[in-house]
């Protein structure tokens, strides 16, 4: 048996109908040439079902002591495991579009994962357009983070189109498979390595967490510079408001070159690029409902913990308060302000040793686990939202041949905190998923035309013009909200030229018409002076420019 930490207990502590700790999302593929979408989906899920020994945490169950989930936790393996339960198969009513997936993971993930069981589920998903096909998967929250959730992904997948795995993917051979592709150490090496930094450190470790705590304490007095920490100065808005469990997911993907040349150009990080994005998405969303409060949002930021090689921790992960500027209008000084404010939170962290900084956050959230359970969550909010930025594979990945499109992630909406932004890049891409609470923020799927808005918005501030996107990324596969998938990469190009030369048109027409309303106006002008010295001579020019036809409306 393993026993749980204090942040994975935490996760099952706070947990409520309303207020699911699972995270997921779904993985979108497309069926190799050839492949008949249903034989090919039941074998996956076959070759998913024929495995004895699975690796953690799909073998894995709770086991819970006398005093329930404040006591000692531990995970136990699952010895009457029914693969059959967690792993199905779900079809999509037509026509298939991913305004019915969305629906359909939204309502996935908004029920509770049953805890006499493993806590996971997968859902393979056929009906989809295009010869498209997804996997929706949850884990609980006390079992992965974002960071795990990605290396079992892996571990499932190859790089190879060609390749043919035979074995189950939640097996614990293909994490050796993994392991062994990545260079990564055995468990119990790790776990050895561990036990010596956590010795070397103890010496140390209250010299850290002294300056770390006194850098926490300078942010409450004023004295902190551009640090920010949770519950200080968080505004109230729409986002922060009372949760029920249903759910609303939304998704959609931007290239990764587009974002990063705008954290370049302001002398940022890719991360310093999306906080941007999102933090002008969040104050065009609160604008247009006329509730931007004067005071900015702020956001946690999850931070990894993990170390090089550990693919086994359940949550190794800290968090950092970032200042989203939303009261600031200009997104070049938005962007610069939310720079400094993420570097002041990982200056507090930089010399702290992975247990120290596990222990820190622990104290910072103790109040939160006081909070929550009395219902106060929404009158004394730690952040505004929370944003996740996940590190996914940079190259693409196949399942025996589909290849792997996109990693769309589904994570967590607690009280109040209406709205999760999380990440994921994969490939050439970034793949955002958004959750939010579907009575609080029942219209967030306009949260990814904002979003799209606010990434315009900076790069004509840095000056990036905006170019038509190359063939590649054309054939690329982009998930937008409610909309229709084009049929192929061909379509796509095809598609992309018809708006092109439809563009062209419309600026031309509207010229054309620019020019005729200015000849228009001179011709009245000549009128007016020709006229002006005979009422009769200006009555019969009136009814001459009156018979004239009108510009149509463009």
């Amino acid at each position: 048996m393993k026993r749980l930490s204090l942040i994975d207990s935490a996760f099952l502590m706070l947990e409520s109908r309303e207020t699911p700790m699972h995270v997921g999302g779904f993985n979108l593929f497309t069926l190799p040439e050839g492949a008949d979408e249903q034989t090919f989906l039941h074998g996956l899920a076959e070759g998913m079902r024929t495995s004895d020994k699975l690796q953690s945490p799909f073998g894995d169950k709770l086991k819970v002591g006398r005093l329930g989930t404040l006591g000692p936790l531990y995970w136990e393996e699952d010895t009457s495991l029914d693969l059959e339960y967690h792993i199905r198969h779900s079809a999509l009513p037509k026509p298939g579009r991913f305004r019915e997936l969305f629906a359909l993971v939204s309502r996935l993930h908004g029920t509770l994962l049953d805890r006499n069981r493993p806590l996971w589920e997968m859902h393979l998903i056929e009906g989809l357009q295009n010869r498209q096909f997804a996997v929706y998967s949850k884990f609980h929250h006390a079992a992965i983070d974002g960071v795990r959730s990605i290396h079992l992904t892996q571990s499932m997948y190859s790089t190879n189109p060609n390749e043919r795995i035979h074995d189950s993917p939640l097996s614990i051979s293909a994490r050796e498979r993994y392991l062994a592709a990545i260079g990564g150490q055995p468990a119990t090496e790790q776990e050895l390595r561990n036990v010596a930094e956590a010795l070397k450190s103890t010496f140390d470790s209250s010299a850290h967490l002294l300056g770390a705590l006194r850098k926490y304490v300078g942010a409450w007095t004023g004295s902190g510079g551009s640090l920010v920490v949770p519950w200080q100065n968080v505004p109230k808005s729409t986002i922060n408001t009372r949760v029920d469990g249903a759910r609303r997911f939304v998704a959609q993907s931007w290239p990764f070159a587009r974002i990063r040349a705008v954290g370049k150009a302001l002398d940022g990080t890719f991360n310093d690029a999306v906080l941007a994005m999102s933090a002008g998405a969040l104050r065009r969303f609160l604008l247009n409902h006329g509730e931007l409060p004067r005071e900015s949002l702020k956001a946690m930021v999850p931070v990894s913990l993990r170390r090089p090689g550990d693919v086994d921790s359940s949550n190794a992960v800290g968090a950092i308060s970032a200042d989203l500027a939303t009261n600031i209008a200009d997104p070049v000084k938005r962007l610069q302000a939310i720079k400094a404010s993420m570097e002041a939170g990982k200056d507090m962290f930089k010399d702290l040793s992975t247990t120290e900084a596990s222990l820190f956050l622990q104290l910072m959230q103790l109040p939160g686990l006081v909070l929550m359970p009395l219902g106060l969550g929404t009158r004394f909010p730690p952040y505004s939202t929370v944003i996740s930025n996940v590190p996914g594979p940079r190259q693409p990945m196949y399942w025996n041949g589909a290849r792997l499109e996109g990693i769309y992630p589904a994570s967590i909406v607690t009280e109040g905190i209406a709205m999760n932004i999380t990440l994921v890049t994969y490939d050439q891409q970034v793949d955002f998923g958004i959750m939010a609470c579907r009575r609080s923020l029942p219209q967030v799927q306009r949260f990814i035309d904002y979003l799209e808005d606010s990434l315009v918005e900076l790069e004509d501030a840095v000056g990036i013009s905006s170019q038509p996107p190359s063939a590649k990324t054309r054939a690329k596969k982009k998930v937008a909200a409610g909309k229709k998938s084009p049929a192929g990469a061909k379509a796509r190009a095809k598609s992309t030229a018809g708006a092109q030369a439809k563009a062209k048109a419309k600026a031309k027409a509207k010229a054309k018409a620019k020019a005729k309303a200015k000849t228009r106006l001179t011709a009245k002008a000549r009128v007016k002076t020709k006229t002006s010295g005979s009422p009769r001579a200006r009555v019969k020019a009136k009814a001459k420019a009156k018979a004239r036809p009108k510009l149509a409306a463009q």
